[in-house]
């Protein structure tokens, strides 16, 4: 496929992890830009600002890190004491500050609302409103090849969330599974109130006494 390709194939979900930290990295820390292996390695697996959290193990992530640089989408600067690797996706994609800040936030943590993506890009890029925000996905989402997508709003929900496309798509966001429907059985006949089994049960006491007093009688006769 051609390099040219903004999105040569669905990622899977340890090269987004990938992709996203080393975004989030040069944004927030540049000073230690680009990362070391390790460094990248605890990123990926940082327990904040992440969903889910990971426990990627260094294979995965040298792994993950040779199939994006094929397809240049990272590449490894040797420095003089070790490598470091740094993303190219950015120019890749055509991100300005704005889209490239809601791209790591999508793809390190999955789906979200306008509000939640405001909120959380305040250290890479600072959206005025609420609007801005909209602005710049619809603007992804309209590219000949959409990096974003408006999902619809579920049942209950009173908020629209976007997502990244880069991924599986059928990963974006998964539909519940319908709750378990086990068949009504026919409801147990409740039991009679207590004052009715009080009746009945004197009713058969009297009905015992009756027919032993007419036993008796008969045993007399006799």
């Amino acid at each position: 496929m051609s390099s040219s390709v903004r999105i040569p194939r669905p990622f899977d979900a340890i090269e987004l992890r990938v992709l996203g930290s080393l975004l989030e990295k040069e944004q927030t820390t540049p000073e230690a830009y680009p990362l070391t292996v390790n460094a990248l390695i605890a990123a990926c697996n940082q327990k904040t600002n992440r969903e889910p959290v990971t426990d990627l193990t260094e294979g995965q992530v040298w792994d993950a890190l040779e199939r994006l640089r094929h397809e240049t989408l990272v590449w490894r600067s040797e420095g003089a004491r070790t490598e470091r690797w740094q993303q190219s996706v950015s120019r890749r994609w055509g991100l300005d500050s704005a889209g490239k800040a809601l791209m790591t936030l999508l793809l390190l943590r999955g789906p979200q609302t306008l509000g939640e993506l405001r909120t959380r890009s305040e250290r890479m890029h600072a959206f005025h409103s609420l609007e801005e925000v909209e602005a710049k996905l619809r603007s992804l989402a309209g590219d000949e090849e959409p990096l974003v997508i408006e999902l619809p709003r579920r049942p209950g929900q009173k908020e629209i969330r976007w997502a990244h496309r880069v991924g599986d798509p059928n990963a974006i966001d998964p539909i519940p599974a319908e709750p378990v429907r086990v068949a009504h059985e026919p409801p147990t006949p409740s039991a009679p109130p207590l004052s009715q089994r009080v009746t009945d049960l004197e009713k058969a006491v009297a009905d015992l006494t009756n027919a032993l007093a007419e036993l008796k009688a008969k045993l007399g006769e006799e």
